[in-house]
């Protein structure tokens, strides 16, 4: 082991065995990741907890007693910040983290498995929770192909899924925050949010790789519910 340029001690994989070198390379970086280390000695699921619990503290808009969907939660790293931030443990508020695969309980959470992209799924979704919803969250991303371009759109076609979902589903004034990756492919996307919502705009909290093109966009004061055009039906 050795040290880094901040002090601290740099673990280094050896390579061996049936041990690939991108597996190596992403062990390494897990077992030098201060937020990996910092999670596990806060009992949160995922370093991914930190990016939610910075983009809150800068906006605000986890408050108590709200009502929170979590879309593609598990492992629930953002279900455990949402939570303890609406005080959903006390009964304050509500958080709704659907899945396609399981997810183990977090305090103050309602889990279902739920297949968002299902054109049933907002009003599965109302219907549990007995109205719309202040806030919905997703921090998902597709399985990677390494072809830069279509990992892009892969990526951009889960954000707009997910996008349209929280126009189904979010009560007015409302918020949408999802991962997305830096491109020029998502003007449409933003240009749509933009006619939806109030304020949007990236942003990129500090424990998000700084060598990564992930950010987040951030959407508040949601519109409500808006008249289907005739251009739209022809898209």
């Amino acid at each position: 082991m050795a040290k880094d340029t901040t002090g601290r001690l740099h673990v280094t994989v050896k390579t061996g065995g049936k041990r690939k070198l991108s597996s190596k390379l992403w062990l390494e970086r897990q077992l030098n990741d201060p937020y990996v280390a910092q999670a596990k000695r806060e009992g949160l699921r995922s370093r991914a907890a930190f990016k939610l619990a910075e983009i809150d503290d800068k906006y605000r808009f986890l408050k108590p007693g709200i009502t929170v969907v979590d879309l593609g939660a598990a492992p629930g790293g953002w279900s455990q910040i949402a939570a303890k931030r609406i005080a959903a443990a006390n009964g304050k508020g509500r958080v709704i983290a659907i899945d396609l695969l399981d997810m183990p309980e977090v305090p103050g959470v309602s889990f279902a498995r739920i297949d968002f992209l299902d054109d049933a799924a907002p009003a599965k979704l109302v219907a549990m929770i007995g109205g719309g919803a202040d806030v919905v969250l997703s921090d998902m991303a597709p399985n990677t192909t390494g072809h830069r371009k279509t990992d892009q759109l892969r990526i951009l076609g889960l954000v707009e899924g997910a996008a349209g979902f929280a126009a189904e589903v979010l009560n007015p004034g409302g918020t949408f925050v999802a991962k997305v990756f830096q491109s020029g492919a998502d003007a449409a996307l933003m240009a749509e949010l933009k006619r939806d919502f109030a304020t949007v705009k990236h942003v990129k909290p500090a424990s998000s790789r700084q060598d990564s093109s992930e950010r987040y966009v951030l959407a508040m004061g949601f519109r409500g519910k808006r008249a289907i055009t005739a251009a739209d039906r022809e898209r």
